[in-house]
């Protein structure tokens, strides 16, 4: 009788030949004799990812080497198998439970039972190991980084992808076999023994992996089930159950959910894909990225949970601090990203390079705000490096943005609650030197809405390769050991303290607060800064070439010799080649004349110019508020100069998130003072301390009125806010009434007057203001939200008298005044 015609073997053996026209595979051990195979028992192989590519591979590599074929028949006691492989990973859907991955294989199930029955029979189970492109650590090409061997189950196309890519460069271990008999040793239990085993060969497999490719960093395979066992979202699951009156099955399923939208789904290919992607970027787009400080960052991060916290300016902060970290040796943070950033191929692609995504608000989703909490207390009690924007958005005006507590919030609470490591922030300044986004951010400005991310917006992003922006700094501020500052906030934070606490709140927002001084406070200086800050204050943005490389040399000066910080880094450029650099990024462009070349702002760049100005605006408030003062009064004496600038100094630290203790003013003054002395924009009586301004036909006194310039809109802003206070009067106005009132006020003056700064009406900058005058005390308000104030509150509308002409000061009440009647 003839025998039948093996169609399966057929069909396998064609598709091993055609995958054998690419497919090259390094086989370990390169000799077969090296397994110590015992030819008598019979062999069994088991292959871990449940991929047909696989079992190819498997079936030439075996013919190859003459070892048994795995589609042989072989016996183990009363079993009599067809074939001698199984595949350990069952279940091939991508929301499959662990379990459900990884049941045991029917042929597993018979041979043990089989072993269990003869006391003879043994098989030798043979683990194969085959990946697909290792750990890509000298990889240069962004798409075999992306597609090569992860944690991560890989569908079918992923594994296609692989394949055609990593054909030539996949990997084939044979494993030393294992003995089913010494394995069941003690274990006469059908089903303990199914575990045991099964166990034992997971185990194997991830370590192979591990030796080639890194350990498991997958959220998503490694954290969601331990997340989900938590005690904190259990009792939200039960909750979320009863309240809905739902199933606690589907409550779970709900908490699953949450739990794959938030969390990150770090693998390796990824992101040294993004490192590669980066690379290329950053040649096309920048002329480099200049990092200060990050030595301060690789001594303290051993064994410390690093908290890195950039200011936000631009979308290219979150791949931009990664790629930082990762080229200096650190592992790169996972990163907090809104959730309009999960979009598709985009959100995706940056889920695998470590972002974490979290909704705008948690408002009326109990479940989703547990789950986002034990999320983020699980990342930090297993020691990830994050970061997060305590900004909460970008900013549009340039300034550090008010922070928000939120994440934050709910960092120092998991810290708090214990099982973590020393807590480290580490505030990160970001500078550039143009933005991507720079027109978006004036249209929102002008109050056009925000333009929606989307994929399509990113594509369209790739007409802008063939621009100039400068280069990136990238600054690394004073860290902030989260457990000093406990200590020096709440002494006995340690003894079993309450993350729920009524002291908690405000020693959180201390802390925001405190960081955003440490950012600002490491800010750099750039070429364009320093433009911004001298052609600004110009009326019509036009300066003589000379008088503004003069203007330029007195920044660089008080910057050098009277430092805002140890942190900050100045620009030390000669001045001539910082407006050539400035020029040809665009900026600025220059006028022959005559009598004198002229530089001037190119139309429509002057609001663009704001922005930088805003940067380092707090680096310099200090000696331009002194040049304002002495530029207005001409003459003041020491004591009503230390008054004035101690009292607007005060209104000004929560806008500019000035870092001087009241104790440590007069040094800052003292040193702004000998240094513009030196530079002649000021002088001081020796005999009586009286300060004076140079005579006014001088050219130093036009530069003391200049540098006076740089801060004046901010100081009419807080004199528009006071106007307001003052002609409504007090408990008759609400706290966001004001901040309305004030922003709506402003933006008449802007459109009457010209004012040369954009955000000047920006409502953040008037909530900034009101809430500053209610923290000194001099505003109080009452449980209806109405505003008091007492004869105090002249202090400051003094102060301001000083620094405003009385021509500006009567506009400000006479339009505050038409605002009251307008309401009335």
């Amino acid at each position: 009788m003839s025998r039948p015609l093996d169609f399966t073997g057929l069909t396998l053996a064609l598709l091993r030949r055609l995958l054998y026209v690419w497919v090259r595979p390094t086989v370990l051990p390169d000799k077969p004799e090296a397994l110590g195979l015992d030819p008598a028992k019979p062999v069994c192989y088991v292959l871990d990812g449940r991929h047909l590519t696989n079992l190819l591979v498997l079936l030439a590599e075996t013919r190859r080497a003459g070892l048994p074929r795995p589609r042989a028949a072989f016996a183990v006691g009363a079993l009599r198998a067809k074939r001698a492989f199984f595949f350990l990973e069952r279940a091939r859907r991508m929301a499959a439970t662990a379990k459900q991955r990884y049941g045991h294989s029917p042929l597993l199930v018979a041979m043990v039972r089989a072993a269990i029955e003869d006391p003879a029979a043994d098989v030798q189970i043979v683990p194969v190991t085959i990946l697909w492109g290792r750990a890509p650590s000298k990889q240069d090409s962004i798409l075999k980084a992306l597609f090569s061997e992860t944690w991560r189950a890989p569908g079918r196309l992923r594994q296609a992808l692989a394949v055609l890519l990593h054909g030539r460069q996949a990997l084939l271990r044979f494993n030393a076999p294992l003995s089913l008999r010494e394995l069941l040793q003690g274990e006469p239990e059908e089903a303990r023994a199914l575990r045991k085993l099964s166990r034992v060969l997971r185990v194997h497999f991830r370590r192979q992996r591990e030796i080639a490719i890194g350990p498991d960093l997958s959220h998503r395979n490694t954290q969601v089930d331990t997340l989900l066992g938590a005690a904190a979202v259990r009792a939200a699951i039960a909750a979320e159950a009863a309240a809905k009156s739902i199933a606690i099955e589907e409550a779970e399923r709900r908490a699953r959910g949450f739990a794959l939208e938030i969390a990150s789904d770090y693998t390796y290919g990824v992101v040294r894909a993004f490192v590669l992607f980066l690379t290329w970027l950053w040649t096309r787009l920048y002329a480099g990225v200049e990092v200060r400080n990050f030595e301060t960052v690789a001594r303290i991060a051993p064994g410390q949970e690093i908290v890195y916290l950039p200011c936000h300016r631009s979308h290219i902060d979150y791949l931009l601090l990664s790629y930082v970290v990762y080229q200096r040796g650190l592992t790169p943070p996972h990163i907090a990203a809104g959730a309009n950033l999960n979009m598709p191929v985009v959100g995706p692609l940056l889920r695998r390079g470590g972002a974490f995504f979290l909704r705008r608000s948690f408002k009326g989703e109990p479940l989703y705000a547990a789950v986002f909490h034990e999320y983020l207390h699980l990342m930090i009690a297993r020691g990830f490096p994050l970061e997060y924007f305590i900004e909460g958005g970008r900013s549009r005006s340039g300034r550090m943005l008010a922070p928000k507590a939120g994440i934050l919030g709910m960092t120092v609470r998991s810290f708090l609650h214990g099982d973590t490591r020393p807590l480290i922030f580490v505030p990160v300044y970001l500078g550039y030197e143009k933005l991507l986004e720079g027109q978006a951010f004036l249209e929102e400005l002008q109050g056009k809405p925000k333009r929606g991310e989307s994929l399509w917006g990113l594509l369209g992003a790739w007409r802008l390769l063939g621009r100039r922006f400068g280069k990136v700094h990238v600054n690394f501020g004073e860290p902030l050991a989260l457990a000093e500052f406990l200590d020096a906030r709440h002494p006995g934070w340690r003894e079993g303290g309450d993350p729920r606490a009524a002291w908690v709140r405000p020693v959180i927002q201390d802390a925001a607060v405190e960081l955003a001084r440490r950012i600002n406070a490491a800010a750099v200086v750039t070429p364009v800064n320093l433009v911004a800050l001298a052609l600004l204050a110009t009326p019509k943005h036009t300066a003589d070439a000379q008088a503004l490389a003069r203007q330029i040399e007195h920044y660089q000066a008080l910057l050098r010799d009277a430092p805002y910080s140890a942190g900050a880094a100045g620009c030390d450029k000669p001045a001539g080649e910082v407006v050539s650099y400035v020029e040809q990024l665009g900026f600025v462009e220059r006028l022959p004349h005559p009598l004198g070349e002229l530089v001037r702002v190119r139309a429509g760049e002057a609001a663009l110019l704001s922005y930088f100005r805003n940067n380092v605006l707090h680096l310099v408030a200090l000696p331009a508020l002194i040049a304002c003062l002495l530029g207005r009064n001409r003459r003041l004496d020491a004591r009503r100069m230390d008054e004035a600038v101690a009292g607007i100094t005060m209104l000004l630290r929560a806008e500019l998130f000035l870092h001087w203790p009241a104790e440590a003013l007069s040094g800052a003054m003292a040193a702004a003072i000998a240094t513009m002395t030196a530079r002649g924009l000021m002088r001081q009586n020796p005999g009586t301390g009286r300060y004076a301004a140079p005579e006014p036909t001088s050219q130093a006194f036009a530069e003391l009125r200049l540098l006076g310039e740089t801060i004046r809109p901010t100081l009419e802003r807080h004199f528009l806010t006071l106007a307001l206070l003052q002609r409504h009067g007090p408990g008759r106005i609400a706290r966001r009434a004001l901040e309305e009132a004030s922003h709506l006020l402003a933006q008449r003056l802007a459109l009457l007057y010209e004012f040369n700064a954009p955000e000047f009406s920006e409502k953040s900058l008037f909530a900034g203001v009101v809430a500053q005058l209610i923290d000194s005390g001099i505003l109080q308000e009452d449980e209806r939200g109405l505003l008091h104030f007492d004869e105090r509150i002249t202090v400051p509308a003094a102060h301001a008298e000083l620094v405003l002409s009385a021509e500006v000061r009567q506009t400000i009440r006479r339009m505050a005044g038409e605002t009251l009647a307008e309401d009335k």
